[in-house]
């Protein structure tokens, strides 16, 4: 589902959040202008230009595509930089975005919303040449909180589209009721691909492009993956996570590493 709103718009229908609450994500366009955008994408080029940490680079996680050894080609390729929230005035600002609180608000159906630091809280980038893919998953997966039960806004700040590394999406995926059995999953917790009932699944995928300013908001159980950028230009994307006051992370673990932030 997606909606055309700008910031003049910042309220959902009932429609669309029914429809969230459906097929596990929603898109809006335009939420973000393109001075932000621009602001975003010069401050991303500086902390690049050499890497300023934290970063996590491609073959730290070893998905498939990545470099073999950070002395191999493409061994310094950065995946994600991390702590974007701590970054820059222009992501703290985009973070408690008056917009995007308010439609978080309504997907989470409360007005006390938290921001953890420990999820997400990042740029990702997919670099020409030394990309990744990302498998089929849920981010919940290593996420602690009292209830399964988070938000996240994935801000385009370039066209995401498939030859690019864009998202594609399970509708339906996050549902409490879709109840997958551990063995439909591989040893890090990503969809096996080699079961027929894991393969009937996702051949529901949806894909999600998405242009400079879009933001597709889905919640943390929704089934996602990514192919790798075969393009020669660079994608980046500011991803955010939110959870309600009401929602805590278990403590010891690491989603409590770090204090949340209260935005609203």
């Amino acid at each position: 589902m997606q909606t055309n709103s700008p910031l003049s718009q910042i309220e959902l229908s009932d429609a669309q959040i029914k429809t969230f609450q459906q097929d596990g994500f929603i898109i809006v366009r335009g939420l973000a202008d393109p001075s932000t955008c621009s602001r975003m994408r010069d401050a991303i080029e500086t902390f690049l230009n050499p890497p300023l940490g934290p970063v996590e680079f491609e073959v730290d996680i070893k998905y498939p595509g990545a470099p073999d050894s950070p002395d191999s080609p493409g061994g310094k390729t950065p995946r994600r930089l991390l702590n974007a929230y701590s970054r820059d005035p222009v992501f703290r600002d985009w973070a408690g975005n008056e917009s995007v609180l308010r439609i978080i608000g309504q997907l989470l159906d409360s007005k006390e919303i938290m921001l953890t630091q420990n999820h997400h809280n990042c740029i990702m980038t997919k670099m020409p040449g030394y990309s990744s893919m990302t498998g089929w998953h849920q981010d919940i997966r290593y996420w602690s909180f009292d209830r399964p039960e988070l938000v996240n806004a994935w801000l385009a700040l370039g066209d995401e589209y498939a030859e690019k590394g864009a998202m594609q999406f399970i509708p339906g995926s996050s549902s409490i009721d879709l109840d997958l059995d551990r063995g439909r999953f591989d040893a890090e917790l990503f969809l096996r691909d080699d079961l027929t009932a894991n393969q009937e699944l996702i051949m529901q995928a949806v894909k999600a492009e998405l242009s400079a300013g879009d933001v597709i908001f889905f919640h943390c159980r929704t089934m996602h993956c990514a192919s790798a950028n075969s393009t020669d230009h660079p994608k980046y994307s500011v991803v955010f996570s939110y959870h309600t006051a009401g929602n805590q992370p278990i403590p010891g673990t690491r989603s409590s590493r770090l204090a949340s932030i209260k935005l609203s």
